[in-house]
Order: structure tokens, then C-alpha cells, then sequence
């Protein structure tokens, strides 16, 4: 018995994790609740801790929106697109180093291995295409415990690759007292 329970650690422990981050909450919480199920047994064996042949991998997926080029009137004067778009995607980039960087030291404090990418585009279709080209084991999203009414009209991230996405994916909902504060 032993045995067949410490070969079940040995698959958890080697499992490829996509989960998608955003400056959510939800995604955040999906990360730790990530962490402490599915790689709380890393930390536990310091010997194997060190081997990278045992250890997990969390990759962590971030998708900015891609933005259209139009001529913007700001006041009296009309700047062109790209300055505008130059300016939004700079401090789009500097809000996604932040939120990595958050995640990342999230995994570094339970010891576990992780790569972050940040890629362009619409978040529903670049997670699902991401999770597939990265052939990995889990996909794990956060839920912003939308009311059916709010994720009819906004459309949710997590139902479209829940429908869409080829890996196997979890959904973490939100904390009891995180769900309340968004009714």
C-alpha cells in the first residue's frame, strides 16, 4: 500500500501546472490553493525537493489585451494612435511585471519550480492555446464568482475554457468572504 500511495506522490509532485494570472484576486487565490494541494508534498521531502527530476513545474500564463490603433482627440489636440498605444502598452507591461512577480514569489516561497509568460492577445483563446502548445497535465484558473446575469453579458474566462481548453482544467472559486465582497 505504501507503495502505490508514494507513486501517487511521485506523479503529483511531476505535474505540469498551467495557471493564469491576472490582478485578480481569484486568479491569485487559484495560485495558492494550487500550491498548497497539489505541491504541499515537495516541501515535505527536502531530499527530493532538490532534484529537479522529481519536482513540479507551475507555469504561470498572463495575457494582455491587444489594443487598436485609432487617432485619439485628448483635449483641443489629436495625438497620434501610436503614441497613445505606446503609453498604455508600456504601463500594461509594468502592471504584468508586478502581478508576475507576485505569483512568482508565491511559488519561490513553497519551494516550487516556476516559469511565467506573459503572452498578447484575448485571454479566453491565448490560456487555451497556451495550455495545449505547453502539453500540460492541469489547467488552473480563478472564478471571479460572477452572478448569472453579470457573466451573461461580460462573458467569463473560465467558462469559455472550460468548454474550449484540451488539458484538464480546475476552477477555484473565490473564498466565502472574497465572493460576498463582489455581489
Amino acid at each position: 500500500m505504501e507503495e502505490s500511495g508514494g507513486g501517487a506522490e511521485m506523479k503529483r509532485m511531476k505535474m505540469k501546472v498551467m495557471v493564469a494570472i491576472d490582478d485578480s484576486d481569484g486568479s491569485l487565490y487559484a495560485l495558492k490553493w494550487a500550491l498548497e494541494n497539489l505541491f504541499s508534498v515537495m516541501t515535505s521531502m527536502e531530499d527530493d525537493a532538490t532534484s529537479s527530476e522529481n519536482e513540479g513545474m507551475v507555469f504561470l500564463v498572463h495575457v494582455e489585451p491587444t489594443f487598436q490603433n485609432y487617432v485619439h482627440a485628448i483635449g483641443p489636440a489629436f495625438y497620434p494612435a501610436f503614441v497613445v498605444v505606446d503609453s498604455v502598452k508600456k504601463a500594461q507591461q509594468e502592471k504584468s511585471v508586478v502581478i508576475l512577480s507576485r505569483a512568482l514569489q508565491m511559488c519561490k516561497d513553497k519551494l516550487v519550480k516556476a516559469e511565467s509568460v506573459i503572452l498578447n492577445g484575448d485571454p479566453r483563446e491565448m490560456i487555451c492555446q497556451a495550455a495545449e502548445q505547453m502539453q500540460v497535465d492541469l489547467l488552473i484558473m480563478g472564478s471571479r464568482g460572477l452572478g448569472t446575469l453579470k457573466r451573461a453579458f461580460l462573458g467569463s474566462v473560465s467558462d469559455y475554457c472550460a468548454h474550449h481548453a484540451k488539458a484538464p482544467i480546475l476552477i477555484v472559486k473565490p473564498q466565502e468572504e472574497q465572493h460576498k465582497n463582489h455581489s
